[in-house]
């Protein structure tokens, strides 16, 4: 046998229980076959066998057979499934959502069925373990007997909803039958239930069933139960290991050492190491870091279904199916669909972003008719979403959604994916599986059945296959209670992931928990210092936690405070291995774009080459573009782009029926403005920023409009697209509007619909501003006027004349041959670009800008 001193704390505190428990079974004539050991969760099972086989071998106090090592759940499922009746609690959300929903509903909380069925089943489930420790026999009494209590204080009508939710909660645990009944009935000649951080109600209400045959012991080290051999001298008393402090910066430093903490004591033969999940995001984190190393681990904590991408696979379609969806919901869902025409898919996502179309209802009209591919396509998806615009049952929907799941060809996808597995388990689709719910028959519009599907993947966890041999183990913090794992590496040991005490999940206030028997928060917390001390005393454990979070100082846990201050600890050595790099420094890139002639050129194009000339070299030369947005909210550009639509609308009108009157006017002016909206797709909704400023823009434009004509002016042509040929380069581009003045010359107008300073700077003699000349260059005029005309919001609308457009016209179309010329000749074009030009660019990952060495 091993000298107690070196075994680990775990196997000496299982030698004492299984001491007590032989002891015990001895007194008692049990049979270790017919005893039955209840521990606190499953993992131990494995433990207590394991650790009952080792005693026996070493010492002989055990025999052939060995004690069953049960949890409650476990042990209720040996005896076969229990048919569950209609109403219980079955600890499923995707069931008791429904359940809930049903209940409150036959409560007169019809109208609150979204809002409190979640809320309603979390209650219920609070209530299942404390319920199902009451014998069959005396629950309904139980029940009512709390019931009367259970509302004290709650009768104001602000609390209504809170109170109905708590009676309702009680009464369906209370009228519900559980897996662990059976069990009451079981006859074992010893019951023993071994009690962890947190004593479990249905262990001790058989305990007490079981009368003297039943036995209470802790597995909790220090408990009086606990390392104590009745008749020995010889107390096990585990004895604390080392204990490593680790102080970080930030998450990202965090998880890096965490995982170098965890390496090292692999390389040192400590495997497996127990990983203690208590900031599961950076545990996550964690872990990739692991995976890429190829360490086997073992995930015992899991995560939300919801989270899987096969989740996330089926949530995009029913995103995708509803009658209002968006074409970036749609095109998020194809992309991920293998079953249909992807070449086509990409032509048609380029024609929709040009034209804008964000409602998938318009999609198919966007598309040209000689686009048969693209438009087969749209057809065949609407086909597939089709029937998902009527209310049905929720078999109905199920069924629909594997058929929409088969014809989309991501059925087989998700069926050989083991998350994709635990989805179609989960929300029963597969075939005859709906059967389940065909007593709910109350029919569930779109959102209702999208809600149903969210709720049940929120409420499901996913647990990855464990490998054969794992190196690591992802566990929580209370399940290192009684494991025999030699290093323990804790990350997240600061204030906001490791609080001293918890708040208990659920409704429940303080005095509601104290009657209904649930644990307080003075429990939860006691329980939190006994699993934090019991961690400390594995053989070497690494603390670690970080002092800042997203820039905002951050404080160790207090249980780490604590015992910072009682040892006053050296800090740890940083274990992340240093690499040397090779220094590569990047300067400013100077390409020659010789062999990219230009032979169009627009003003905004120009612009780019005169701001930054690697910038027109990559958008305009290279064509690198970026892909529009087709969901993103309206921004002062849609304002003027709206602006433009009307005005030109607008004019044409008054055209072809000039009226003076200017209530007559200010009815054309509005008649433009819904042909805008409706042109540019914009809902009333969207459309609301617009009309809220709309009435004082029309009134400001309207009277300089009548100034403007009173000059002299003209209206002649709006949104005049035209070129202008400039030896092998063609000047292209779309002027706003053309009037003609009293001398008979043409002046080009530009709308404006920015800032009055913003104009104004433009006008200025020293500015560099190209447009006006631009668009000069594109008519073969002399005697041209130009000048921008600002349409504002907030101020009246207001002519800004730019002098002498002709000779900077001039000047202008010189300097444009002689930059084509260089460009030609092979001049490079450098990342010149700074200030508002480098601040909004879509060339700047290009050009790597932020990257440049400064030597």
């Amino acid at each position: 046998m091993r000298a107690i001193e070196k075994l680990h704390p775990s196997e000496a505190l299982w030698q004492a229980v299984l001491a007590r428990i032989q002891t015990e079974m001895t007194l008692r004539g049990a049979h270790p076959s017919r005893t039955v050991v209840l521990v606190p969760y499953a993992q131990l099972m494995s433990e207590g066998k394991s650790a009952w086989r080792h005693a026996s071998s070493a010492t002989a106090i055990g025999a052939t057979f060995v004690p069953r090592f049960e949890t409650t759940q476990n042990w209720a499922s040996t005896r076969g499934a229990r048919r569950r009746e209609p109403g219980d609690i079955s600890f499923d959300a995707a069931l008791d959502v429904l359940t809930a929903a049903s209940l409150l509903a036959r409560a007169g909380l019809q109208d609150h069925q979204v809002n409190l069925a979640q809320r309603l089943a979390e209650a219920a489930w609070s209530l299942g373990g404390v319920a199902a420790a009451v014998p069959v026999g005396e629950r309904a009494a139980w029940g009512m007997r709390l019931n009367s209590e259970l509302a004290a204080g709650l009768d104001a009508p602000v609390l209504a909803l809170e109170a109905a939710v708590g009676r309702i909660a009680l009464a369906w645990a209370a009228s519900s039958g559980y897996a662990t009944d059976a069990l009451f009935a079981e006859q074992p000649d010893l019951l023993v239930v071994l009690d962890g951080f947190q004593a479990d109600p249905v262990s001790h209400a058989l305990r007490l069933a079981m009368g003297d045959r039943g036995l209470v012991l802790s597995l909790v080290p220090g408990q009086p139960s606990t390392g104590v051999i009745l008749g020995s001298s010889v107390e096990p008393a585990p004895h604390p290991g080392s204990i490593a402090f680790h102080k970080q910066e930030d998450a990202q430093d965090e998880a890096q050492s965490a995982a170098a903490c965890v390496i090292a004591h692999l390389n040192q033969g400590r495997g497996p190491v127990a990983l203690v999940a208590v900031d599961r995001m950076l545990t996550r984190r964690i872990r990739a870091m692991l995976g890429e190393r190829g360490v086997r681990i073992r995930d015992e904590t899991g995560w939300k279904l919801s989270t899987t991408r096969a989740a996330a696979t089926l949530m995009g379609m029913l995103r995708a199916c509803r009658w209002n969806a968006s074409t970036d919901d749609v095109l998020d869902w194809l992309k991920n669909t293998p079953g249909l025409n992807h070449r086509a898919l990409g032509e048609s996502e380029i024609i929709w972003r040009k034209q804008g179309v964000r409602d998938w209802r318009s999609a198919l009209d966007a598309l040209p008719e000689a686009a048969i591919q693209c438009r087969d396509m749209v057809t065949r998806v609407n086909v597939i979403t089709a029937g998902f615009t009527h209310s049905r049952s929720l078999s109905e929907w199920l069924i629909a959604t594997r058929a929409a799941l088969q014809q989309s060809g991501q059925w087989s996808k998700l069926v050989a994916d083991a998350a994709g597995q635990a989805v179609v388990k989960t929300l029963r689709l597969a075939a005859g599986s709906e059967a389940e719910f065909e007593a709910f028959t109350h029919p569930l519009s779109a959102a209702d059945f999208t809600s149903w599907v969210t709720q049940a993947l929120e409420a499901a966890s996913f647990n990855p296959q464990h490998p054969a041999q794992e190196q690591v183990v992802i566990l929580p913090l209370s399940q290192l209670l009684g494991r025999s794992l030699r290093a323990v590496v804790m990350p997240g040991c600061d204030e906001a992931s490791l609080p001293l005490a918890t708040e208990p999940a659920g409704q429940w206030t303080s005095a509601q928990r104290k009657l209904l028997g649930l644990p307080s928060r003075e429990v939860l917390a006691n329980a939190t210092r006994q699993a934090w001390q019991n961690a400390l005393l594995s053989p070497h454990v690494d603390l670690l936690w970080r002092t800042s979070e997203v820039g905002e100082r951050q404080m160790p846990s207090p249980l780490l405070q604590t015992l910072l201050l009682r040892s006053a600890p050296q800090l740890a050595l940083d274990l992340r291995a240093l690499r040397s790099l090779v220094p590569l420094p990047q300067s400013m890139p100077k390409p020659r774009a010789n062999a990219l002639p230009v032979l169009r050129l627009s003003s905004s194009a120009y612009e780019d080459l005169r701001r930054c000339p690697y910038r027109f070299f990559a958008l305009r030369q290279l064509k690198l573009q970026e892909m529009d947005e087709l969901d993103a909210g309206l921004s002062k550009r849609d304002f003027g782009n709206w602006i433009h639509s009307l005005l030109k609308h607008f004019h044409d009108d008054l055209k072809a029926t000039p009226v003076s009157d200017l209530s007559l006017r200010e009815a054309m002016i509005n008649a433009a403005a819904d042909r805008a909206t409706q042109k540019l797709n914009l809902s009333e909704a969207e459309f609301l920023p617009f009309a809220a400023s709309w009435p004082r823009v029309r009134a400001g434009y309207l009277q300089w409009l009548a100034e403007h004509e009173a000059s002299g002016a003209a209206y002649v042509e709006g949104e005049l697209w035209t070129q202008m040929p400039l030896g092998r380069l063609t000047l292209v581009g779309k002027i706003d509007r053309v009037d003609q003045l009293p001398d008979g010359s043409s002046q080009v107008i530009d709308y404006k619909t920015e800032g009055r300073t913003a104009t104004v700077q433009r006008v200025r003699p020293e500015a560099e501003d190209i447009q006006l000349a631009f668009y000069a260059a594109l008519l073969a005029d002399d005697t041209l006027a130009a000048a921008y005309v600002n349409v504002g919001e907030k101020e009246v609308t207001k002519t800004y004349v730019q002098p002498d457009v002709v000779s900077l016209r001039d000047q202008l179309v010189e300097g444009i041959l002689d930059d084509m010329a260089r460009i030609g000749a092979g001049a490079a074009l450098p990342a010149m670009g700074e200030g508002k030009a480098c601040d909004f660019c879509a060339a700047r990952g290009l050009c790597r800008k932020d990257f440049w060495s400064l030597a």
